[in-house]
């Protein structure tokens, strides 16, 4: 007799994530949330309106966060011209000034934000596991999902079918 697949064999903590890894958003609308950046400046789902925006959950001290930054900056580098913005949110247990330090020596080209209390986590689906990644369209809807490293060939694809789009 071969085994089954029973789900409701799945304890109650992993069953979370491994519909969180899934990869899609079910396109909900971006949360409500204040962005404070490295810069002191705030910044706010209302003033991306209109623009594909990636927000990426990371830290400094996650080895996959920092590799895969470099395909960050060459995504952002390659779309910005044409609507597109990336905000990198250090989770709440990097210290600021080792986000700081990365940002500068990395020379990271698009908004970098601390979430020193957890509650941009929080608001965008008790992210957990970095890095994670959104990409919100210019409806402000989350039209996807990943958690861990993105294949970024389908991610250019994607960012190509929503920057098309009108």
């Amino acid at each position: 007799m071969t085994p089954r697949w029973r789900p409701w064999l799945l304890t109650a903590p992993l069953w979370p994530t491994l519909t969180a890894l899934s990869g899609c958003a079910g396109g909900e609308q971006a949360p409500a949330s204040t962005f404070r950046l490295l810069d002191g400046r705030t910044l706010t789902p209302a003033e991306w309106q209109g623009r594909v925006v990636l927000v990426n959950f990371w830290a400094t001290t996650c080895a996959s966060c920092v590799k895969e930054m470099p395909q960050l900056v060459q995504t952002y580098q390659r779309f910005r011209e044409r609507g597109f913005e990336t905000i990198a949110v250090a989770m709440s247990y990097d210290r600021p000034e080792w986000v700081a330090n990365f940002a500068r020596t990395r020379q990271l080209p698009f908004p970098v934000a601390l979430d020193s209390d957890g509650a941009l986590a929080r608001a965008w689906g008790d992210v957990k596991l970095t890095p994670t990644t959104y990409v919100v369209d210019r409806r402000s809807r989350i039209v996807k999902r990943y958690v861990g490293e993105p294949d970024f060939n389908a991610l250019a694809a994607l960012l190509e079918q929503l920057l098309n789009a009108s």
